[in-house]
């Protein structure tokens, strides 16, 4: 090889190099958009504990948090101890995974959770110059890429039996955030840059303390708000223990509201709502009720946009995603099911057992993947005829989490390990 030879090799594999790194960031709980679709035209079809694995760090204790990625960085939650005390969010590299930096908010008290929802159950958010997590009781934190802390809020307490799970979302100049649940559950927007509250709108509710709604059944919504832009503006949807909501992300306005997530077993929401054509998707927690709405209008739109509400259906605590005029979404419990859905209706199309899934279904390079809770990853591709299993990559860790898909590269954080999977 001679001398310009050599040079436009190392020129070549610079640019190879780069493109991997950049690709589509990952920056928060679902992908860029936040409704689990990622832009990747590639990404592994299949891995294993010894095969396409490029590096794992890991990771100090079990949580449900996913990871994101962002301009480079790798960024996942973490407790320090088992009594949720040490609270941190931990970066790593994303080339070689090599752990840069470790910030922790020390909380004295110890908060109730439940044993399946270890603390720093958060996704954080990010936009390739800072990162926003959110420790519950400990706090809501900004930080830059070099680990230093810009600012910090105290929420205050939120005490739940269940323990905590909502995560930020960053929307252009400030963050919106579902607070709860708890005694009191509350949604707002903080300026990015100074952490100062622009709104917040607090969410009625009754009850015997934060966990029991007045008969004693459990209440409480883990849901992450969505952003969807519905006739040329934008809405903050969150659902809420008994009702979805959509506020308007520059003052708090609420804008609709539609009720039906009450069901026998409790007021509980878990999962996401789905964004389709025109149309959205809400599940109730705990076998709770399910419901269509056809988006558009102004107040209590129950009666007149609701499409259909189902009384009961499995448990959902991953969400779903919409492709082709369908949504596929998984289910929790025993045996665990995917299912293909279709929104305008409630209709269940086809259903295939998949072990149980607490993470949510994504979506990239033609490919739904979905991790279950003993950490195999099952890859299918969408059809709305039948199940079509296209792969089942078993790293045999459990894992409650999402993974992030970034640069042809897979993240998948499961309870001992944080994988950066590429083949």
């Amino acid at each position: 090889m001679n001398w310009n030879s050599r040079i436009a090799f190392c020129i070549a594999l610079a640019t190879l190099v780069v493109g991997q790194a950049s690709g589509e960031d990952w920056p928060g709980f679902r992908g860029p958009d936040g409704n689990g679709i990622s832009k990747e035209t590639s990404a592994p079809l299949t891995w294993s504990p010894d095969q396409n694995i490029k590096w794992k760090a890991a990771l100090p204790r079990p949580a449900n948090g996913s990871p994101i990625v962002s301009n480079g960085r790798v960024f996942v939650t973490s407790a320090q101890d088992d009594e949720g005390h040490q609270r941190s969010l931990l970066c790593f590299d994303r080339q070689d995974g090599k752990e840069l930096w470790k910030h922790t908010v020390d909380f004295a008290k110890k908060m109730p959770t439940h044993q399946t929802n270890p603390y720093c159950g958060s996704t954080p958010a990010a936009n390739g110059e800072v990162v926003v997590v959110w420790h519950a009781s400990a706090g809501l934190v900004c930080l830059d890429f070099a680990g230093n802390k810009l600012w910090s809020r105290d929420l205050g307490e939120f005490e739940h039996i269940w323990g905590y799970g909502t995560s930020p979302v960053i929307y252009k100049d400030r963050v919106i955030l579902h607070s709860g649940p708890g005694e009191r559950n509350f949604v707002a927007a903080f300026d990015l840059q100074t952490g100062k509250t622009i709104w917040e709108v607090d969410e009625p509710q009754q009850g015997k303390n934060g966990s029991e709604r007045e008969d004693g059944k459990y209440k409480g919504s883990w849901c992450t708000p969505i952003i969807a832009n519905v006739e040329g503006a934008d809405q903050v949807i969150c659902t809420m223990p008994t009702r979805v909501i959509a506020f308007d992300p520059k003052d708090g306005g609420v804008i609709w509201t539609c009720d039906g997530i009450r069901g026998p077993k409790g007021d509980l929401s878990y999962s996401s709502p789905i964004l389709g054509d025109e149309t959205l998707v809400a599940i109730g927690g705990f076998g709770g009720p399910g419901l269509g709405v056809r988006l558009g209008g102004h107040g209590n739109i129950t009666d007149s946009n609701r499409l259909w509400r189902n009384e009961s259906n499995p448990q959902s605590i991953g969400s779903g995603v919409f492709l082709d005029g369908h949504i596929y979404r998984p289910n929790a419990g025993s045996p665990g099911t995917l299912e293909c859905l279709d929104p305008k209706t409630g209709k269940v199309v086809w259903t295939e057992r998949s072990g149980s899934s607490w993470g949510s279904i994504v979506y990239a390079a033609e490919r739904c993947y979905l991790t279950n809770q003993d950490g195999t990853t099952q890859v299918f591709k969408p059809n709305l005829d039948k199940y079509e299993g296209l792969a089942s990559n078993r790293l045999g860790e459990p894992s409650n989490s999402t993974p992030a898909v970034s640069g042809g590269q897979i993240f998948i954080r499961t309870f001992g390990h944080l994988y950066c999977i590429g083949e």
